[in-house]
């Protein structure tokens, strides 16, 4: 395989591509996976998506999506409001004792579940892509060709590979990213209820040792998610205690946890979730969503973020195509640099909001300053948000 290299490169584009099973392989099918899949196919790109689970499936997940992504989503053909998607447009936050402010979001959002909104992604992308239902024991990258092999026996050759396998899989341990070897304290929990609550607002309320978030999802169930410590968590050791012991000492989530009805049989859980540090790129594969960087879930824009990188990697991968000059190299120094100024700034502030919330004295200063000047919470907001994509 090795000779066709010693031709010019524009045979050898053509040889490898007539070699390789797919342009793009992703691994993946989250809502950064099915994005990407999704536009790149739209655009004449061979791609298959690789998802562990079949559709559709819930996941731990806030379910809150600025209103950022809409046009985009609604340009790659795909209407979430038109799908029962709640608009929300306010913001209601209380500190540890059931202190509230209020405040209007500045683009608005909309709740779907994830096990709806993937669904709505992976229908839409039938249509024009492969989606291949394994999970992915192996990606090995020689002489400009990725190989990817499948639990399942199943074995494809691939110029590009996206990564967007969520927060940590066995992945991120084999191609040895430096983060999956660093301890995280952080434990996320997810279920729905039957509640009453308007539908038009998306509430946060802090407790010892985390926070949840409450929005209602085109259902009409709350989803309630909230991220905790493991120092907190142990303290009491089962998620039920938990609810009713430690979270319900903020009296809004007390009144949430004594009245609500539970819709899943048992809440979802995922543990060691890194807010830490992760690289764009990795053994030349191109991080998607989650698996590049993760932002605290304080203004609900995680979701948000993953379909705006899905559409930084592919709108630089169908540039590359089209114009034989683009380098690999180019790519990729094009995409960690178009990354940082997309994310950087939110995952810092986002970090920097975590830390204030989970000290106690640092909150109370912190609400009786945005008390004082009501603008203040919708300034920080959009410090987490970016433009509107389209």
């Amino acid at each position: 395989m090795n000779g066709f290299f010693t031709f010019d490169k524009y045979s050898v584009l053509y040889t490898m591509l007539k070699v390789l099973d797919f342009e793009v392989v992703i691994i993946g099918g989250g809502l950064a996976g099915l994005t990407a899949a999704l536009h790149l196919s739209q655009n004449n790109s061979n791609v298959l998506l690789i998802e562990k689970y079949a559709y559709p499936h819930h996941k731990v997940c806030g379910e809150y999506v600025s209103n950022e992504v809409l046009p985009y989503l609604n340009k790659l053909g795909v209407y979430p409001i038109k799908n029962g998607a709640q608009q929300i447009s306010k913001f209601e936050i209380s500190n540890h004792h059931g202190k509230q402010i209020s405040a209007t979001l500045p683009l608005g959002g909309f709740g779907m579940s994830r096990h709806a909104f993937d669904l709505l992604l992976y229908n839409k992308l039938k249509e024009t892509a492969n989606v291949l239902i394994d999970s992915v024991s192996e990606v090995t990258y020689n002489n400009e060709i990725f190989k990817i092999k499948t639990s399942n026996g199943r074995s494809f050759t691939s110029k590009y590979v996206l990564g967007a396998w969520g927060k940590r899989t066995n992945l991120d341990k084999k191609i040895d990213r430096p983060f999956i070897n660093r301890t995280s304290p952080w434990l996320g929990v997810k279920a729905h209820y039957e509640y009453e609550m308007p539908t038009d607002v998306v509430r946060l309320h802090n407790f010892d040792g985390g926070y949840c978030g409450l929005s209602k999802t085109e259902s009409g169930a709350v989803n309630a998610c909230y991220l905790t410590t493991y120092a907190s968590f142990k303290k009491v050791g089962d998620i039920e205690t938990f609810q009713q012991t430690t979270m319900s000492k903020n009296p809004f989530l007390k009144h949430f946890y004594n009245t609500a009805k539970p819709l899943f049989e048992k809440p979802l859980s995922i543990s060691q979730i890194s807010f830490g540090q992760k690289e764009a790129i990795s053994d030349h594969i191109l991080m998607i969503g989650d698996t590049a960087g993760l932002i605290h879930p304080l203004c609900g824009n995680g979701m948000a973020m993953a379909i705006h990188s899905a559409k930084i990697v592919s709108e630089l991968l169908v540039t590359t195509q089209a114009n034989n000059e683009t380098t690999r190299n180019d790519l990729e120094v094009a995409y960690e640099q178009q990354w940082k100024k997309a994310f950087a700034n939110r995952m810092t502030t986002g970090r920097i909001i975590q830390r204030l919330l989970m000290q106690p004295t640092a909150t109370k200063f912190g609400f009786k300053a945005a008390q004082m000047v009501p603008s203040l919470v919708p300034s920080i907001i959009k410090k987490t948000h970016g433009e509107v994509l389209l």
